[in-house]
């Protein structure tokens, strides 16, 4: 499959640090987290990951110099949910989520079989096969969202990226767009994902990066991660940490005063 290693990767943003000498590794199979505040630097890293932005240190995708490989050889490995889910053109949704497919070929070569079968399947998890044929201009913004994200899940990569990928949607296909997640990386594949919703990364993330002030001030588990004292130190909140049935639930109780 694909490992991703970042190692002292630093960026600078209008003369500032935006994010200083974040190192970890990344495996196959793991569900990753990226939490933090809002301004905490986790939309620079993701970019920085996948050399969009200007950065120092060292980005090795399946030991290879990520910064030296071609759009089409990471297309290959890598897919990117940005945060923007604006939709420039009038195109139909299963036109739209087929573009995951397109980032893969040659340019004007057409959708065989088995890239049919990805766009259908796609379309099916994200809940979205109702819409194959309206404009996507049409939709809603959680449609919209949805449809984006269907066209990540057809490139059909070993390592998805995703940034805030839960906003827009509604608590149903937030709960559904998790435990499509954690399916994926069930079956060996790797999911970076930016979240604010602490208790969905707390129940179905098998690891959490929390970012604060552009370094990476805690790795671990969400069991291990998520303490009072981080959040308070992190967000500035009390919260309960509880384990009800099973499962392992972050309650902001109030502000820090």
């Amino acid at each position: 499959m694909t490992s991703l290693s970042v190692k002292n990767l630093s960026v600078t943003l209008g003369g500032k640090a935006a994010l200083s000498d974040a190192s970890f590794a990344i495996q196959d199979g793991e569900f990753i987290g990226l939490i933090g505040p809002n301004g905490a630097g986790k939309t620079t890293l993701l970019r920085a990951m996948l050399g969009l932005v200007a950065s120092r240190g060292e980005i090795s995708l399946d030991g290879d110099d990520l910064r030296r490989m071609t759009a089409s050889e990471k297309a290959q490995k890598l897919a990117y949910l940005p945060q923007e889910r604006d939709v420039a053109w009038p195109v139909s949704v299963e036109m739209l989520v087929s573009l995951g497919r397109s980032a893969l070929k040659p340019v004007f070569a057409s959708m065989n079989a088995q890239d049919k079968s990805l766009v259908d399947s796609a379309m099916q998890r994200m809940d979205v096969a109702q819409f194959r044929d309206r404009s996507a201009m049409e939709l809603s913004g959680g449609e919209r969202a949805r449809v984006l994200i269907a066209r990540v899940l057809a490139q059909d990569t070993p390592m998805i990226l995703a940034d805030e990928p839960v906003a827009g949607l509604d608590p149903s296909h937030q709960l559904g767009l998790m435990e499509s997640f954690s399916e994926l990386a069930q079956e060996g594949r790797t999911v970076v994902a930016s979240l604010h919703e602490l208790s969905l990364a707390a129940q179905h993330c098998t690891r959490l990066l929390v970012v604060d002030k552009g370094q990476i001030v805690a790795d671990g588990a969400p069991t291990e991660v998520l303490t009072p004292q981080l959040l308070q130190d992190v967000y500035g909140i009390h919260a309960k940490i509880l384990t009800v049935d099973g499962e392992f639930i972050v309650h902001p109780a109030s502000r820090r005063g």
